[in-house]
């Protein structure tokens, strides 16, 4: 049945219901040899017959009310295509394809949460990825906006930025430096450091603060993709971290961490949503766009960072 229309599907239905093929010719405004030739194409094709002729007039044979079932269907299927165009329409229904740095994952659920229990009927599918794994979903299409803590440059994108994100250093509890105020870069310096991978937003950001400054190597030697190795191997006293304050608000709040005190730290950065800047967001697109811009920086973890100035102990939320 590959030359199956709608047309003729229609055809059969207004038979069915009408009895007659003058009567359905008239309802579909054509005349009754040409609603003929289609039944008789139809049933030819099929190699069965349609229609019983009674009577009491035309009689759908089992053939036919299989016709009829496809129309309903197919009638149903556009009903739902219908509702579906107008949820979209209206943003209302949909779904999101939203790609989130590592560093984010630790907020980014909490803000697609609150944006789902106001919008129930949008569809959310969420990539975690480091930043170049997910660059490469903005360039390539894959997903509608991402979440990131730097822009990037090498390609036509528009962000905004919804909320700060502080970048500290970590370090174990027991560690020699705990306590301590105002701890300078050169001291940092004589510390086992612990650096995220090449590419990554972090480790951008060490090098920029550490410019200058020598600095020794971890003896346990990572390079590392996860946030979690980093802040398992510090919580071993292997080392100490710049990581991104978020990420650790956990651990730092059940004291399995400390944040030292270094002199120009926290480094205050911003997170944005970003998008290639040709791609046109669809209104359920554009609704969780403007609730991560307007509503992000509520779900962000805090931490308690001291204020430049302030006496030891005084806090601030990140």
């Amino acid at each position: 049945m590959r030359n199956l229309s709608l047309k003729q599907l229609q055809a059969v239905a207004a038979i069915a219901r009408l009895g007659t093929m003058t009567r359905a010719a008239q309802e579909l405004n054509v005349t009754p040899a040409a609603l003929t030739a289609r039944i008789k194409a139809l049933e030819d094709e099929a190699g069965l017959l349609l229609f019983d002729r009674t009577s009491a007039g035309l009689k759908p044979t089992d053939a036919g009310r299989e016709m009829l079932w496809a129309i309903d269907s197919i009638n149903t299927v556009l009903e739902t295509c219908a509702e579906r165009l107008k949820a979209l329409r209206g943003g209302s229904g949909g779904r999101v394809a939203v790609g989130v740095v590592s560093t984010a994952k630790y907020f980014a659920p909490q803000i697609i949460s609150g944006f789902v229990h106001q919008h129930p009927s949008i569809e959310i599918d969420l990539v975690v990825g480091n930043r170049g794994a997910t660059l490469e979903s903005i360039r390539d299409y894959k997903v509608d906006l991402a979440v990131m803590g730097r822009p990037p440059r090498d390609f036509p994108i528009s962000a905004e930025s919804f909320g700060p994100h502080p970048l500290v250093v970590i370090a174990a509890p027991g560690h020699r430096f705990a306590g301590r105020v105002g701890i300078t870069r050169a001291e940092l310096a004589e510390e086992p450091f612990l650096v995220r991978e090449y590419g990554s937003g972090t480790r951008t950001v060490f090098e920029e603060f550490m410019t200058g400054v020598m600095i020794k190597r971890a003896r346990f030697g990572i390079d590392s993709g996860s946030n979690e190795t980093i802040k398992q191997t510090v919580m071993a006293g292997l080392g100490i971290a710049l990581i991104s304050g978020h990420t650790v608000a956990a651990e730092v709040a059940s004291r399995r961490l400390i944040i030292l005190d270094v002199e120009g730290l926290p480094i205050r950065r911003e997170w944005f949503v970003v998008r290639r800047a040709d791609k046109v967001l669809s209104p359920a697109a554009r609704s969780l766009w403007d609730y991560i811009v307007t509503e992000g920086a509520s779900w962000l973890p805090t931490l308690p960072l001291r204020p430049p100035g302030a006496p030891a102990g005084a806090t601030a939320a990140a």
